[in-house]
Formats: C-alpha cells, structure tokens, sequence
C-alpha cells in the first residue's frame, strides 16, 4: 500500500494534452499539485505530453513505475492491467467507469476479469469509478481535480464511495481550514476496501483520525473485524447514506453495491467502536475534533461565552445530546463571582461579556473552570464586538499552555480578517477546535463524549 500512496514514480495511462479528456486533467493534478517524483505519461499516439515525454505502454518505460493511473475506455482495461502486471507495477488507481455499476451483465463479468487479473498479480487497485486519491503530505494528487492540491495538509484522513463526497467534503474543509492527510475514493473497491484502508491508515504517522463515507459494503464484517482490531489506536467515524428506500436503491446504482439497511449498520458499527454521524457536515466536524482534542472525562461540560445568546443554543444542543450543564464547584463558583459583577450570568453558562475590558478576569475566569473536577470539557463562544478586540490575543497564551488537558471546542467569530489568523494558529497548536456556529461546537464536544462511551465498551 505503500507505493499507492508515496510513490516514487507514477504513470498516467491514458494522458492527454487534450482538455476534453480526463487524461489532461490527471496530469494537470499531478503536475500543478508539485509532485516530485518520476512522472512517466503513456500515450501511444503522443511523443510528449505537458512537454513529458511520453511511452507507448508502460513495458517501454525508462524507470520501474510504483504508481498507475488508469484512464482509458472500460474495454481496454483487462489489456493495461495485464501490461502493469507484467511491467511489476506496484499499484494502481482505476479512475475508469463502466464496469458493475452499471445496468449491464457485461460491466459485471469485466470486473471480475479485471478482479483476477490484479489479484493474481497482488496488485492493490483503488478504483475503478473513483476521482482518484490525494496524498496531501507527499503533493501526488492522482486525482482528475487539480484543485484539490489546494486543500491543506492535515491529519485526518477520508476515505468515500462517493467522488461527489469526496469534493464537497474537500472544499467545505478548505474554506473550514481543515486539513487532510489523504483523500480516498474508493469507487467499486476492486480489491481495496474500507477494511484495507483502515489497516492501512492506523499506521500511517500522517492521520490521527479516519472519516469514512459509506454508501455499502459487499462484505461489512471485513471492515467491522478491522475496526476492533485496532480498537483505541485512532478513532473512526462513519456517515453511512441511504436511510431512506430512494437512498439506497441510489447507492446500489452508484456503486454496485447493495446499501443494506441503515440501522443494522449503525448497530454494527457501534459494537466495533466506529462513531456515526448523520451528515456530510458531521462527518467533518467530528473528525475535526477526534483528530485535534483529548477525550472528555465524562459528559460534564462548562460554557464560557462572550455573549449570552450564543450559550444559550449551545446549552440546548448539550442537553439534546447527553452532555451536562455541571454545577460548578464551591471553589470555583467563588473565584467566577470575584471576577465577574452580579448584573452578569456567574453559574454555568458563564456570561463573561461584563469582562470584556479585562483580558486578565477572563484568563482567570477559564484557568478557574479548566481546574474544575466537575468539568470534563470547556465550551468556549465569543462573537466579536469592537469592545473585544483584543480579548482572543489575552487568553491564547493560556491556551496554548494548557494544551487541552480536557478538550476546548469554541465558536470564536469575527468578519473576516480580524481574528482568522489568530482562531487558525490556535487550531494548528491543538489548543482548541472552533466551528461557525455554537450549535456544531457543542455537537462536537458530544461526539468526543461518544466516542469516550465507545471505547468504555470495546
């Protein structure tokens, strides 16, 4: 697996010069995206393509290719595989469609053809039907979208069924500052499946976290097995789609897959220790804050908000999900009292608006409830306000410093470019995760509280 994901050498069979192909847009992602490796374009009816030069077939290549990226006509496949085989590549990336997704017997028995022909070989395929995958830390984008060398690097890694998830994932976290390690699409899972990618990813040092995105599987108990066996090691968070009767007969066209009904998988999914979400967006949002937090003691969460309002919404969300608003301590409620005057909310939420001026009450008033054995985790809110401009600057060294002994999820706004640089330099020292709304910060403080319950189980 590993010459599918740092390859030192890569051929595009099937590239193009022509922007009407996907062979163009292959070698675009890979030459606009900064790989650094041998890049070797196969094409035999071109001598060079993006000014490489380009081979027949990959037996006629000047150096060994770890890495293929097919984009030819179904028809053609079987031959190009039998090609790689015989050349001893290592791994291949099927981008080409039409094989047992689609509503033809002949799409079924070519994937099998093309099944033997990889499994006798022992080559790992991703694909076919798939965009491709990006290994952001190593800049391959063997993908057919060179924009998603925009993304940042990170350590989450996502691995889907679906190319449509995999974009709008890849740009909601690019706008979100969130970062991947790898983006996977899986397509027909010739023969490398969500078990295969999980086995591979709880010893990739790149991911901290693993976001599955799951239409269905041929073979669940694979994925299920590999899960706990590597129960505790790196968390796994799943949104399993077609929970309604249209949504799965889609995803069995999609995919040539039978979805299965939702709730079994939820179920088995719990029992192996994989967290489930029920949107795309969630799906980001918990991976976000499973790979950046430690996990909460147990559910008793304080809300420190700038602003009364937004801790309000937080407060309702927390309650709906199992969290506890917690009593705070003597000790603490009397050192929160000391800082804060009486016309402002002193129990939990804490409206700490009246300490806007005194960057110092602030730091006090979140060093008091960080030490608070009743509280497990610390949601954080403040809207900005001319009057606290400067308020994020006084409590990031204090952040930073704690370094999340119990994790801090925030909804830390601003217009842009007042404190974006600010709110993204804590994110990057793991000091705190934040989310646009108090509703998806309290969500995520739940899901690391689920994910605690999960391992107490495994």
């Amino acid at each position: 697996m590993n010459s599918l994901f740092d390859p030192k050498s890569v051929a595009v069979i099937g590239a193009s010069d022509n922007p009407s192909k996907l062979g163009f847009h292959v070698m675009k992602s890979l030459v606009k995206g900064g790989y650094e490796g041998s890049l070797v374009p196969v094409n035999p009816g071109a001598e060079r393509i993006f000014g490489i030069k380009a081979f027949a077939s990959v037996s006629v290549s000047q150096v060994p290719i770890d890495l293929a990226i097919v984009v030819v006509p179904a028809s053609l496949v079987a031959g190009v595989l039998k090609e790689c085989a015989a050349a001893r590549v290592k791994g291949i990336v099927l981008i080409t469609a039409g094989f047992k997704e689609i509503d033809d017997p002949a799409g079924a028995v070519l994937h099998e053809e093309i099944a033997e022909i990889a499994n006798q070989a022992k080559i790992p395929v991703i694909g076919p039907n798939t965009f491709g995958m990006v290994n952001l830390r190593a800049k391959l984008n063997a993908s057919f979208t060179p924009e998603f060398s925009m993304a940042n690097p990170g350590d989450i890694a996502l691995v889907s069924q679906s190319g449509g998830i995999s974009h709008l994932l890849g740009f909601l976290a690019m706008g979100d500052g969130v970062g991947f390690s790898k983006i996977v699409g899986l397509g027909n899972r010739l023969n490398v499946d969500f078990a295969q990618m999980a086995d591979y990813l709880m010893d990739d040092p790149d991911t901290r976290a693993i976001a599955l995105y799951v239409e269905g599987i041929d073979d669940p108990g694979e994925l299920l097995a590999a899960a706990k066996r590597h129960a505790g090691k790196k968390p796994i968070v799943a949104f399993k789609s077609g929970s309604g009767s249209v949504g799965d007969a889609a995803a069995r066209s999609h995919t040539g897959t039978m979805a299965g009904r939702h709730e079994i998988y939820s179920h088995a999914f719990k029992q192996a220790g994989i967290l489930t979400v029920p949107r795309t967006q969630a799906l980001l949002d918990a991976a976000k804050a499973l790979a950046a937090c430690s996990l909460p003691g147990g559910p008793g969460v304080a809300v420190l908000s700038g602003q009364a309002g937004p801790s309000m919404a937080a407060c309702d969300v927390c309650e709906q999900r199992g969290l506890e608003i917690v009593r705070f301590g003597t000790d603490t409620q009397a050192r929160i009292n000391e800082l804060l005057p009486p016309l402002a909310l002193r129990t939990n939420p804490v409206d700490m608006g009246p300490a806007w001026y005194d960057a110092a009450a602030i730091k006090e008033i979140i060093r008091a409830v960080m030490d608070d054995k009743k509280v497990h985790g610390i949601l954080f809110l403040m809207m900005f306000a001319s009057a606290n401009v400067d308020a994020l600057t006084g409590i990031s060294g204090l952040l930073r410093e704690w370094g999340q002994k119990k994790p801090v999820v925030s909804c830390i706004l601003s217009p842009p470019g007042i404190w974006d640089d600010q709110i993204q330099e804590l994110e990057d020292a793991k000091a705190l995760v934040n989310y646009a709304t108090p509703e998806r910060a309290a969500c995520a403080m739940a899901y690391l509280w689920e994910h605690k319950l999960l391992q107490r189980i495994m």
